[in-house]
């Protein structure tokens, strides 16, 4: 049995994390400024100590110093010996660092295909007829064979479907002009934010997550200070990841220790104005990625902010202090008082206003499974550095990482944006007046030749033929349906199926 996990403390009681029951999932929480992501940290640091990789997400631009070792900071002492805590040891950790953007992290990409409608209509906040007509779209491409890995495949694809609407519509239904043009206004839109940049190819391998080093686990850390900007683009991407998780993961039931603890901040965001559909996929997600192996961390300001059938999954919580400055306030720090299991020598919802920086009220599971009687403690002090990285060290980090090289050439195979080209152009070709047949010894000029072989160009050189183009066609649908067909997972895919 892995040794438990010092996360907080008090006057008389230890309470410790349990790595076992790490996978039962849990909940930071508290308002802005009251110590969530030193708790973070923490938890983070904790993990990687017994071989445990980590992801989470650089919100504030403040979790990259945990590649470095602590000290010399007087709160952190201050904290050290109110807690009567003396083999205290400062230490960096082993990081991975991420940017969808490429520019403070290793690129993280992935494929329009794989990130499937449903996200994809999230992420665009498109209504249920603009959704239901890029639902058309992907069905389109799975049935034509037409690969989709970055923007400008979407884009043609959904420019495709919009010029052939009266022939499509009697197999897959009406795709009116509107829709069309929304959906085109919203990728324009979408591009100009730099989601051209994160949607392509390497898309990033899951197993990359996953590793050790000297022991320690790897902690990844995605760059997402600029990502924010676009909270839907920020909080899909994660979404993704946690399915790409779910959907890849073998079954491992219960472990002493996870394979890995996914730490969702700002988790309002995945959450806020989500249709009721996915809000039911990501509940599913969470109840069943558990024996994966895999735990997910919730960091938001209110338990308000998790829907219930979510929350309800959720067994570790550390509460941080709650403001109650209106009823509404005051609702919702009653209701974070009652998710916890009383402690009838506390006053659980007078505290959470009272908590003080770095203090919580604390709820772990016990090796049962049972959570345990809230406690009100301080986190213990992080041993790496709390706070930022100069841009020298993380491009040092960067180097030496054991991804290196591997994300940072994009690779624009041929895919839906070509394979549509190539049909435009031979639908140009063929709708022009038949040349007068040239009967030659070698055939040059006819239109059967042409069709065949391709019309000759001014240089003399041949271009590729209907007949020819069709073929190639032919066999790359053929050699590479099947696989697509399976390419997205449960929040990806067109019925919700891998």
């Amino acid at each position: 049995m892995t040794d438990s996990l010092l996360i907080a403390k008090n006057s008389s009681l230890e309470l410790n994390l349990l790595p076992a029951m790490a996978n039962r999932h849990g909940l930071i929480t508290g308002a802005t400024g009251t110590g969530k992501t030193v708790t973070l940290q923490r938890i983070a640091e904790q993990f990687s100590r017994i071989g445990v990789p980590c992801f989470m997400s650089d919100v504030k631009g403040d979790l990259a110093g945990i590649a470095e070792p602590g000290g010399d900071h007087a709160k952190v002492t201050e904290r050290l010996q109110l807690l009567g805590i003396a083999d205290h040891t400062y230490e960096g950790f082993p990081v991975t660092f991420w940017d969808c953007f490429g520019e403070r992290g290793h690129p993280a990409r992935a494929t329009v295909s794989d990130m499937g409608p449903l996200l994809l209509s999230r992420m665009l906040n498109l209504n249920d007829t603009q959704a239901g007509v890029l639902n058309i779209a992907f069905k389109l491409a799975d049935d034509e064979g037409l690969l989709l890995l970055d923007l400008k495949d979407l884009r043609s694809l959904v420019q495709f479907t919009g010029e052939n609407a009266r022939a499509i519509t009697t197999k897959y239904g009406n795709v009116s002009t509107a829709s069309v043009g929304a959906i085109q206004r919203t990728l324009l839109s979408l591009e100009s934010q730099g989601a051209d940049i994160f949607f392509g190819e390497p898309m990033l391998n899951y197993a990359d997550l996953i590793q050790t080093h000297d022991s320690n686990g790897v902690i990844n850390i995605l760059s997402a200070d600029r990502l924010m900007s676009s909270p839907k683009v920020y909080a899909t991407f994660l979404l993704w990841l946690l399915s790409e998780l779910f959907e890849n993961l073998p079954e491992v039931g219960d472990l002493d220790k996870p394979k890995l603890v996914f730490f969702f901040d700002e988790a309002h965001l995945l959450f806020e104005d989500a249709p009721e559909a996915l809000v039911d996929k990501i509940e599913l997600v969470v109840r069943l990625i558990r024996s994966k192996g895999v735990g997910v961390f919730f960091i938001t300001q209110n338990p308000a902010d998790i829907p219930d059938k979510v929350l309800s999954q959720l067994g570790n919580r550390v509460q941080h202090a709650l403001r109650a400055y209106s009823p509404r306030d005051q609702k919702a720090v009653r209701a974070a008082a009652e998710t916890m299991r009383d402690n009838p020598v506390l006053d659980e919802e007078t505290a959470i206003t009272e908590l003080s920086v770095g203090e919580a009220l604390v709820q772990f599971l016990d090796k049962s499974g049972k959570p345990s009687i809230v406690e009100r403690a301080f986190i213990v002090p992080p041993c790496g550095h709390i706070g930022s990285l100069d841009d020298e060290k993380r491009a040092a980090l960067m180097q030496q990482s054991l991804v290196a090289g591997v994300y940072e050439q994009n690779v624009d195979r041929e895919s839906a944006y070509e394979l549509l080209k190539v049909r435009a152009e031979l639908a140009a070709e063929t709708t022009k007046p038949v040349r007068e047949s040239k009967k030659t010894a070698n055939g040059d000029g006819s239109f059967l030749d042409e069709l065949i072989k391709g019309p000759q160009g001014s240089s003399g050189r041949r271009r590729e033929g209907v007949v020819e183009a069709m073929a190639k066609s032919a066999a790359r649908a053929l050699g590479n349906q099947f696989g697509r067909s399976l390419l997205r997972g449960i929040l990806g895919s067109l019925s919700g199926k891998k």
